[in-house]
């Protein structure tokens, strides 16, 4: 079931990422009065096809879902034909270097207003997040050493206001990959007071990792609820049920799930004095874990039920605040390009359809609002991708309208041809590399 809703997942998000891509540059195309000869989502064979509007433009559905074009009248293009002497005008190469820019533009552009949108539709409907509310840190730490204290909420990190833990991380990931220090501001007894985190002692590669644990920031603990009892297990049969708060066990006080399966595996056969609450009441009972493959079970399922913090916007405000959250992972993702390109960032963060697919039905799983921040982030990924100066792709088009305007006459056949055929190559050593860390994920999972 998990497979068929991740496969279900990936392939909407797909299909909806690349269609507005495609559709913008449609949209301007037929602003420009350039004739659209196909709209194809996908490439190879057509599944499904039809045709519509003033032009006949055939859409299509194709076999290959990773990718997708819109094909113009091109006097270059062979599979254009013969084109009639009242149509030439219409063509794309007849048009202006400003009209032939905006409809490249206009693509990676339509990823960027659907990140927008998105972001501004969830910030105005309201998301329950965990709230930035840090743990004891461990000494020797970096938080133990900026003096952050257990029950500190984080109001600022790097000088990005933190509304979530979510927000915390992101703000952070910066000043990790530089490897420097970070200004925190934290609410601490009613008052406010700022702390430097220094973030520089921290390995190349830490950003892969769980950074924010290495720097000694953790998640405050809550509640750990018991979600679910399987019938027939120890829980059931010792009296322990569905929405009881576990607050100790043998007298120890209960912070995180962990600590109650880490009790449990290691007392099979031995009984556990659990302190529930239950209705509002505290309740004392005895529970003996079963032995299962070497280690005790009470078969049940538990749950963290952590801090939660609404964050919420007004309609202006959540548009301002879309237009920030896709210029801010714009300006990181690029970022981290040109750190992977200078290796100071490993090229093991370079993700490919797998690792998309299994995030798509990993956020599908969690939620719709986690459904929907994945495809704001994917949009401006591809956004930023096609937007790179590399021929094949939008921004290498540009990159030849800037060369033809500085000359002053389009550029020649072989150039294009050479650069094209370089540019196609580098996508394909990108796709290796990301197929690569794909599998080598998969493997090691």
């Amino acid at each position: 079931m998990n497979t068929l809703q991740t496969i279900v997942a990936f392939l909407a998000a797909l299909t909806l990422l690349i269609f507005v891509h495609e559709l913008g540059h449609y949209l301007v195309a037929r602003w420009c009065d350039v004739k659209v000869l196909r709209f194809s989502i996908g490439f190879g064979r057509p599944l499904l096809s039809w045709r519509a509007g003033p032009d006949r433009t055939e859409w299509a559905i194709a076999a290959i879902p990773l990718g997708g074009y819109v094909r113009m009248l091109d006097e270059r293009d062979p599979e254009c034909g013969p084109i009639a002497a009242t149509d030439l005008p219409r063509a794309f190469t007849r048009k202006s270097l400003l009209q032939r820019s905006a409809i490249v533009v206009a693509g990676p552009l339509a990823n960027f207003l659907l990140a927008i949108a998105l972001y501004a539709a969830m910030g105005w409907a309201g998301m329950q997040e965990p709230a930035a509310l840090i743990a004891a840190p461990a000494p020797g730490t970096a938080a133990a050493a900026a003096s952050l204290q257990a029950g500190d909420r984080v109001l600022e990190a790097d000088g990005t206001v933190v509304r979530s833990w979510n927000d915390l991380r992101l703000a952070l990931l910066e000043p990790v990959i530089e490897h420097r220090s970070a200004t925190l501001v934290v609410e601490r007894d009613g008052g406010r007071r700022s702390v430097q985190l220094d973030a520089s002692a921290l390995p190349a590669d830490e950003a892969e990792r769980d950074f924010l644990g290495t720097l000694g920031l953790h998640i405050a603990p809550g509640d750990v609820v018991i979600g679910s009892v399987v019938g027939g297990g120890a829980a059931e049969r010792d009296g322990l049920r569905a929405g009881d708060l576990i607050r100790a066990i043998d007298g120890r006080p209960i912070e995180r799930a962990s600590q109650v399966i880490k009790a449990v595996q290691r007392s099979a056969g031995e009984p556990l004095r659990f302190l529930v609450l239950r209705d509002g009441a505290e309740i004392s009972m005895p529970v003996t874990p079963q032995q299962q493959e070497s280690v005790g079970r009470i078969g049940a399922g538990l749950q963290d039920r952590l801090a939660m913090q609404m964050v919420r916007f007004g309609p202006l405000e959540s548009i301002a605040h879309g237009v920030q959250q896709t210029w801010e992972m714009s300006a990181f993702s690029l970022r981290m390009m040109g750190k992977m390109l200078t290796g100071e960032l490993s090229l093991r963060n370079l993700s490919g359809p797998v690792t998309i697919a299994d995030l798509a039905g990993q956020t599908v799983r969690v939620g719709w609002m986690a459904y929907l921040s994945f495809l704001a982030l994917i949009s401006i990924s591809l956004g930023v991708l096609n937007l790179l100066p590399i021929p094949v792709l939008d921004g290498g088009h540009l990159v030849y309208y800037a060369l033809e305007a500085l000359k002053g006459r389009p550029l020649s056949e072989r150039f294009m041809t050479l650069t094209q055929k370089a540019g196609l190559a580098i996508i394909m050593m990108m796709m290796a590399v990301a197929l690569f860390n794909d599998f080598t994920r998969l493997i090691g999972s």
